[in-house]
């Protein structure tokens, strides 16, 4: 077994290969055998995992899996070795690529002289006749047993949503199968030049008379014919029964393919059917492109991104629904969303009783929302380091006894008088930074700031704005809120503009991010600096905040990026984010600043530095390493309470700029709903930050070990 399964007693895997993807990033091939009871035979398949599902601590099922099967007379390794491209288009994505055999093999296996029968000729049906039906069940194989198996022994890879597409034979097993399986069981289908009728061409009409005792009729009845199957929907649609089940099927075909001239692929009679039926059909032709492997090269890419468009969504309904279901059926509370409404409802909560000292989980009591207040559950919380600044002593405002966490995805459970903003049901980010949208505030009307100052006094007093706390304790003495949020909770109340609304459809454990880190970084770059196409970048410390200013900063088109850190394990993730140069500062025999004036490119300094630390000689020498006459340094970490910046004024007067910034200068009810758009069509991948998840409020402890670690980036708890 190797390292790409799960529990490794079903499968062995023969081969592991990396594959470049797209930039630095890597994802992993994978040839693995096991026994197949639905063939009786070894059987052996192809696994492509994007990077995406080593940096998963724990379940990948929200990788959503693409299924390519393959033509005449191939086996798993010609994919993968002939339209390699489809990879680095996987990684991009995030998805799996899951590459079957065509047939069982062996010895004991029938086989066939003639290239499109028997071994490599499978066809995707379950054999009726023998010799062929003891072994050839290769419909049963794709459609059921490998899914399950994937799912087993890959941490739950395409469990959430999988995909289908193949080429020749094996675009007619993937047509067959998109079409008769039950509905939901494949997102989407796509094939490149497919046997679109093999009941009326001749290699159809030649296997399905060899493999089912009935011939060619009994491919009709079974469903092994796609354009047969269209034909039989419309019957079912006049007879009231369910209509067609997909918003586009893709069909790429070469007009300089032989067999088509031949009369074996037949997409005019697909065509027709799916005319005949509703069912939106995309057929694209293209001029001087053959049957062969060079034709599925050239527009896999096409294929791997129509596949991930839906894909991406339907994880994402499913995901909500899962979060739904469980916050409204009370899995935490015994109640639904309509019978807590307006009443206290009792709940876990990780209790910070006191600085230095290990959370406590107690059973709190959280009180209705008041006049511009809602109520939450939580459903996923991330943790930052602000967090355990505020839990080790070093944060003036701290306050004990409170309930700490501030980056989280959340359900509204219910709402207080006068909020119309959001509604239960709702999906929301709690932001630590409010914004009240009042013409009257000065801030919120103005692009340069996000600073809303509605209810920052109360916010930092640890109350609510009311002035009174909405957490009890079972002796009923009240605990203290933070940062607005209080995540570390099951419930939690927030004021109505600290909440962003976002799509129901984003997952709540990855959405979760946006709520302080992942964006602070990003805005950093993309707001308060403005990093533009060819500057030059220098960030310090490499933890979430600056790993997203590396992204960020690659993203706006910097053309170099030197990434700074003491722990030299961070920088493959800074390379793959983007980081064109690493340095260990503690290893050099200088200052930092000095270094980087010395490095090759930049002689004045570089154009945008950041400090991502909280140290203050940290930012002083990210100051003092911006470029003489224009540089900006950006401070993002937050210094331990007493602590003072210092430079000599000459660095400022030579035209440095220092500046900082709160939350990357996002606007939260307005930006972060952006934010997670982006995300969910794939432009911003996020899921890179999180390497380690823990299941229950209970496990928040062990997530802050993790983070103590040096190897954490985000703890993701779910609740």
């Amino acid at each position: 077994s190797g390292s790409g399964s799960g529990s490794g007693s079903n499968v062995e895997v023969l081969s592991e290969v990396s594959v470049s993807g797209t930039g630095s990033k890597k994802g992993t091939l994978l040839r693995v055998r096991h026994m197949s009871t639905s063939t009786s035979t070894p059987m052996t398949f192809a696994l492509f995992l994007p990077s995406a599902y080593a940096l998963s601590s724990s379940s990948a099922s929200s990788i959503p899996a693409l299924y390519w099967l393959s033509g005449l007379t191939c086996d798993d390794t010609n994919f993968s070795t002939k339209a390699s491209a489809a990879f680095a288009a996987a990684e991009r994505e995030g998805l799996a690529i899951v590459i079957p055999d065509t047939s069982p093999r062996g010895d004991a296996v029938p086989d066939d002289g003639a290239y499109d029968l028997g071994q490599g000729a499978g066809f995707y049906v379950d054999a009726t006749a023998e010799p062929w039906s003891a072994h050839y069940r290769m419909r049963t194989y794709v459609s059921e047993e490998l899914p399950a198996l994937i799912h087993s022994e890959f941490r739950g890879v395409g469990s959430a949503a999988k995909s289908i597409c193949g080429h020749s034979m094996g675009g007619h097993g993937a047509l067959t199968l998109a079409l008769s399986d039950p509905a939901g069981s494949w997102t989407s289908v796509s094939a490149l030049a497919p046997i679109c009728n093999p009941t009326e061409c001749p290699w159809g009409r030649k296997a399905f008379g060899a493999y089912l005792t009935g011939g060619v009729e009994d491919g009709k009845a079974a469903g092994y014919d796609a354009t047969v199957l269209l034909r039989q929907r419309q019957q079912q649609q006049q007879g009231g029964g369910p209509r067609a089940e997909y918003d586009d099927i893709l069909i790429d075909q070469g007009l300089a393919d032989q067999f088509l001239a031949e009369g074996q692929l037949l997409p005019e009679n697909l065509e027709a059917a799916a005319a005949e039926v509703g069912q939106t059909l995309t057929v694209r032709r293209h001029e001087k492109y053959d049957h062969s492997y060079y034709f599925i090269a050239a527009f896999i890419g096409d294929h791997v991104a129509f596949h991930s468009k839906r894909l991406r969504k339907a994880v994402g309904k499913k995901r909500a629904a899962e979060a739904e279901a469980k916050a409204e059926a009370g899995a935490l509370v015994g109640a639904s969303f309509s019978e807590t409404a307006g009443k206290p409802i009792k709940c876990r909560a990780m209790v910070a009783r006191a600085p230095k000292q290990p959370m406590v989980c107690e059973e709190i009591t959280v009180d209705p929302p008041k006049a511009g207040e809602v109520r939450v559950a939580v459903v996923a919380n991330a943790l930052c380091h602000t967090d355990i600044y505020t839990l080790d002593g070093f944060d003036p405002e701290g306050l004990f006894p409170s309930i700490l966490g501030h980056e989280a995805g959340a359900i509204v459970e219910s709402v207080g008088p006068g909020v119309t903003s959001v509604a239960p049901g709702d999906h929301v980010v709690p932001g630590y930074t409010p914004q009240c949208s009042l013409p009257s505030c000065v801030f919120c009307m103005s692009p340069k700031t996000n600073l809303c100052p509605a209810i920052r006094s109360t916010q930092g007093r640890g109350v609510m704005p009311d002035g009174t706390t909405r957490f009890k304790d079972k002796d009923g003495n009240p605990i203290y809120h933070f940062m607005g949020c209080s995540s570390f909770s099951e419930y939690t109340v927030l004021a109505e503009i600290s909440c962003a609304k976002i799509s129901k459809e984003a997952p709540l454990e990855k959405a979760c991010l946006f709520g302080c880190g992942v964006s602070t970084g990003l805005g950093a770059v993309w707001n308060t600096c403005g990093v533009e196409t060819g500057a030059t970048v220098a960030v310090f410390g490499l933890g979430a905040v600056g790993l997203s200013v590396i992204q960020g900063a690659k993203y706006a088109g910097a053309s170099r990026i030197i990434a700074v850190d003491i722990n030299k394990g961070k920088f493959d993730m800074a390379r793959k984010l983007g980081a064109t140069d690493c340095v260990d500062s503690s290893k050099l025999d200088k200052p930092v600043q000095q270094h980087i004036v010395g490095m090759n490119g930049f002689l004045w300094g570089a154009d945008y530095t950041f400090d991502c630390t909280g140290n203050v000689k940290v930012m002083r020498a990210a100051l003092e390493c911006a470029h003489r006459g224009w540089g900006v340094s950006c401070v993002i970490g937050v210094a331990a309470s007493g602590h003072e910046i210092s430079t000599r004024p000459f660095q400022l007067v030579t035209g440095r700029v220092w500046k900082g910034t709160a939350f990357g200068g996002f606007k939260t009810r307005t930006d972060v709903p952006k934010l997670v758009e982006r995300m969910m069509s794939g432009e911003l991948p996020i899921d890179h930050f999180i390497t380690h998840r823990f299941e229950g409020v209970d496990k928040t402890n062990e997530a802050v070990e993790a983070l103590h670690s040096g190897e954490c980036l985000r703890a993701v708890v779910e609740y």
